[in-house]
Parts: structure tokens; C-alpha cells; sequence
């Protein structure tokens, strides 16, 4: 079946919206997506007829507990949770991932090793970096192979030792696009004891998560990411979480995921947040799955796969014409399948921020920036004030679209080159 982007544009409001009489072109997606009127109409829903707080017997606060406990059901089907309470709903991942830092930092002592990588968004990087200050642990840096994009098993094997307690690791890069071996890389690590914690903020809009298969100890993704409201989700193990000790107020529940769950939840985002997930489990009954909830997602996943590489290595094939044009990442078509579909480029001679800019003019939304991947501008020795270029596709977005961002890339180029000469 081909993909429906016809039916699936249809679904976002926000594709035909134009400024001036100007169609936008969403490529900005890496940093957020936009959202179907269905997450929409669950916010504004939930906001107007259950709007409690938890935990008392009137009908507001009773269908106020049902909104959350779907959402948490939800994201539990979405990355192949053993239950919901595994799910962990949250501010952001960089919020999540810095609490469940100073939580499993209870777990550690001086001397202690965790190993981060080059190649993580500073999401997964800064809390552990500061956790390491608190408590004096070594900080072993895990670089990634610059000829496959990717981290490599041996090179993790290699910094693995007997002190290794954590091992933070990317599922997908925000800058590069590559995927790593996270399955792979996860079952190193455990060998060598150390717990396995995975940033798949990237990687969640592209492919579809399992994480009882990963075998990791705990993965975090953004919902704005795909297609859901701004919130992050920390899956972490039962047995893991369950033993854990997390800061919280002395009387909170203890009960899980509550105990991790600081404060009032934000209960209109999380009937979103089902939303987005229902989302993709809608696209994939429309391509004749019938099965489960989980079932269908890994459908609609299955399609947008096979849509969106063919976008990404169009877009990699065109802008590889351009002299002095590099590509940060894969672009062997035989290995499109081991990236998501995000292309950051640097061109020589120029900074990233003034192609942004005048294309930006043009109304085709992307960023410039390190945008966060701070150390793999720093492995690569780009100049972190000014970082990459960088187009971010979505399954949403046209061949057309691409065509237009390709022709605007080589006018602005050849325009920028004109104007130096």
C-alpha cells in the first residue's frame, strides 16, 4: 500500500495555514512537529468538560483519573511497555532525565564510572555531566565512528568496567540522523552490569520502540516529537524503578508511576498525548491492520518508514550536487534505512545561519545551530556558535516540499556565492 500523505495532510490543520497568501513548508520537524486536529480537540476537550484535579469522588475528578490512566495505557502500547506503570509522563525529557538522574544518583558513590556519549542531545548529557560533580563520579566519553555515524559496539566494550554503573545512550541523533545499535550496545553494557538509559526523543516520530526487545533499563521520548502536545515520557523497567528511591513529597503516593510523577499531572496534555498515539493506530487500520492497538501503530510505522527514506535520500542525493556542500551523516542510499530522516549540512565558506535565514524568508521553516548536539559539533570541529543546517522531514511533509527546499538550497547558494565574489 502507498503511503496516504494526501489523507494524512488532511488530518493537520496547521499544513494549510499560509502567511500572506504563502504556503509554509514544515521541515523544522527534528525541534517539533505539528499536531492533527484529533490532539487538538482532546485538549480543548479534556479542558472543558474534566477539568479537576486527582483524587477525590465527583465526576470532574473521576473522569480526570481515566484521561490519565489512558495516556499512560497509551505510551505503554506505543514503546511495548510491560504495563503502564512503567510509563513515567512528565515536563520534557531533559525534566525527566535530570530527576531520574539525582534519583539513581542515590544508587552511587565516588569512584563510580558511567559512560556518555558524543553523539547524545544535552538532554542525556548535562545531567549526568553535573551528577558526576555532585558526587565524584568518572565520566568516560564513548565517541562515535566517523566513517559508519554510528557508536560502535567495540568502541563501548572498551570503556566498560567493573566501576560502570550507567551508560546514557541515543537512539537516533538530532543532528546526524543516524540510528544506533541500541539493542546491541544495550546487551554489552548489561553484561558489564551497568544499567542502560536511552534517549529515543529522535527516533520515537521514525520507528517504532520496543523495549522489552532493547533490553534497556530506561528510554525517554518527547511527545511533541510526534505529532503530541509538549510533554516527555520516561519509560523505566518494574524491577528497576520499583527499588528505586525517588525525591518526592512526603506525601505523595507511593505507588507506581505516581511516585515519579511530581505535582499535579498535566492531565489536558496527556488526553493529547493519547491522542497522538491513537493517531498512528488510526493511520495503521486505515492500511488494513485490524489487530491491537500496538498492532496498528507498528502498521502505520511500517508505512511511514518506506515513504519517509525515500524523501530523505532524495534530499541527500540533490543536495550532495552542491560544491562544498558537506553531509553530517549517512548518505549511502544501501544504509538509509540505519538514519531517520534528519539532514544537517554545512556548506564551505558560509554560516549556516544566513542560508537559514534567507530561506527561511521564503517561508521553509529549519534551523541552524548545534541545536543541542553539543558534542558531536565538538567531535566533528564545527564551530559550535554556528553549527549546521538543518532539515528535519516528517511523514507528513511532500515530495513537492522537498523539491521546493532542494531548488531554494541551490539559489541560496549560488546567491551567497555571487554576492562573496
Amino acid at each position: 500500500m502507498n503511503f496516504p500523505i494526501e489523507a494524512v495532510r488532511k488530518r493537520f490543520p496547521a499544513l494549510s495555514l499560509t502567511d500572506g497568501g504563502r504556503r509554509r513548508v514544515y521541515l523544522d520537524n527534528p525541534a517539533g512537529t505539528q499536531v492533527p486536529q484529533a490532539v487538538a480537540d482532546a485538549v480543548s476537550r479534556c479542558l472543558l468538560t474534566t477539568n479537576a484535579n486527582l483524587g477525590g469522588f465527583f465526576e470532574t475528578t473521576v473522569a480526570a483519573q481515566q484521561v490519565v490512566d489512558d495516556a499512560h495505557t497509551a505510551m505503554a502500547d506505543f514503546l511495548g511497555a510491560a504495563s503502564p506503570q512503567e510509563i513515567i509522563i512528565g515536563a520534557n525529557m531533559t525534566t525527566l532525565t535530570y530527576h531520574m538522574s539525582r534519583t539513581l544518583g542515590r544508587t552511587m558513590k565516588g569512584g563510580d564510572e558511567i559512560i556518555l556519549t558524543r553523539m547524545d542531545h544535552e538532554g542525556n548529557v548535562s545531567p549526568w555531566l553535573q551528577l558526576a560533580e555532585d558526587l565524584g563520579l568518572v565520566v568516560r566519553w564513548l565517541a562515535f565512528d566517523e566513517r559508519s555515524w554510528q557508536v560502535e559496539e567495540a568502541t563501548l566494550s572498551a570503556l566498560l568496567s567493573d566501576k560502570t554503573r550507567l551508560v546514557a545512550l541515543n537512539y537516533a541523533s538530532n543532528l546526524t540522523g543516524s540510528i544506533n545499535r541500541v539493542k546491541a550496545l544495550t546487551a554489552i553494557a548489561k553484561q558489564a552490569g551497568a544499567l542502560v538509559y536511552v534517549d529515543a526523543v529522535q527516533f520515537a516520530p521514525h520507528g517504532l520502540i520496543d523495549v522489552q526487545n532493547l533490553g534497556c533499563d530506561f528510554l525517554a521520548c518527547s511527545a511533541y516529537k510526534f505529532f503530541g502536545p509538549h510533554m516527555g515520557i520516561l519509560w523505566g523497567r518494574r524491577d528497576v524503578i520499583d527499588a528505586l528511591n525517588p525525591y518526592k513529597c512526603r506525601c505523595s503516593s507511593d505507588g507506581l508511576p505516581e511516585r515519579f510523577e511530581l505535582g499535579t499531572p498535566q492531565i489536558e496534555l496527556m488526553a493529547g498525548l493519547t491522542a497522538a498515539v491513537d493517531y498512528f493506530a488510526d493511520l495503521g487500520a486505515a492500511a488494513g491492520e485490524s489487530g491491537s492497538r500496538r498492532a496498528r501503530i507498528a502498521k502505520a510505522f511500517e508505512l511511514s518508514i518506506a515513504y519517509e527514506n525515500v524523501l530523505a535520500q532524495r534530499l541527500i542525493d540533490r543536495l550532495s550536487d552542491i560544491e562544498g556542500l558537506t553531509i553530517h551523516g549517512i548518505t549511502d542510499p544501501a544504509r538509509v534505512g540505519e538514519r531517520v530522516p534528519t539532514v544537517s549540512f554545512t556548506v564551505a565558506g558560509m554560516v549556516p545561519e544566513t542560508i537559514v535565514r534567507q530561506m527561511n524568508a521564503e517561508n521553509i521553516f529549519l534551523w541552524s545551530g548545534h541545536n543541542y548536539a553539543w558534542e558531536i559539533v565538538h567531535q566533528l570541529g564545527i564551530p559550535a556558535e554556528e553549527g549546521v543546517v538543518r532539515i528535519g522531514i516528517a511523514h507528513y511533509n511532500r515530495a513537492a516540499e522537498i523539491d521546493e527546499t532542494l531548488e531554494s538550497v541551490h539559489r541560496v547558494v549560488a546567491m551567497l556565492r555571487q554576492e562573496r565574489s
